[in-house]
């Protein structure tokens, strides 16, 4: 009767081995001498390189100071970024400026206010382009974008990025255990069927 129980231990097998490289993956967080090996999880091994090469993919082909050029200077963020500032000035102009110099505000008219927002839109969408693009400049040179995202990825703990991985690919990882599980009952089963033709 042993015999006949064959695929269903190579099933338990199949899939014990699966679940345990999957834990594997996370753990041992921490370096742990097994006889004559050092034992640690994969991405606990490999943290730092995960967080390099996560940096260098998003700095060369996800995400650049280019791309936020290209996106600030899209007409309608223009138009949503003007339409924002001379609502401040707006602002300004009507309940700020008046509160704080009473006196002043007493002898400008509201045409004389709205003169000078209309003045002022004027200057700021002749200005804006060269303020954007000197901006965008001074951005490039001091924000590395590469080494930014390599710090932050390098400071998630060892939990917080078992938990985000385990978040996305949960039902991969059981899908690999469930292929161990089958791929065990074959295997089992053929020796099974070998065993009972060669008896």
């Amino acid at each position: 009767m042993l015999i006949y129980t064959m695929p269903i231990i190579a099933a338990v097998i199949g899939w014990f081995t699966n679940y345990l490289a999957v834990k594997m993956l996370f753990h041992p967080r921490e370096k742990v001498r097994i006889l004559f090996w050092d034992v640690q999880g994969i991405f606990p091994k490999k943290h730092h390189v995960l967080a390099q090469r996560i940096g260098k993919l998003v700095a060369e082909d996800l995400f650049s100071v280019q791309d936020i050029q290209e996106i600030l200077t899209q007409p309608e963020n223009v138009s949503k970024i003007n339409e924002s500032i001379e609502e401040k000035i707006e602002n300004y102009l009507t309940d700020t400026f008046p509160e704080k110099y009473p006196t002043l505000a007493f002898f400008v008219s509201d045409k004389l206010k709205g003169k000078v927002r209309d003045t002022m839109m004027t200057e700021l969408e002749t200005m804006g382009p060269d303020v954007m693009n000197e901006t965008i400049e001074n951005l490039e040179s001091s924000l590395d974008i590469e080494s930014f995202i390599r710090e932050r990825v390098s400071k998630f703990s060892l939990e917080r990025m078992e938990t985000l991985i385990q978040g996305i690919l949960a039902s991969e990882f059981k899908f690999i255990e469930f292929v161990g599980a089958v791929l065990g009952f074959v295997i089992g089963s053929i020796q099974l069927l070998l065993v009972l033709i060669g008896t």
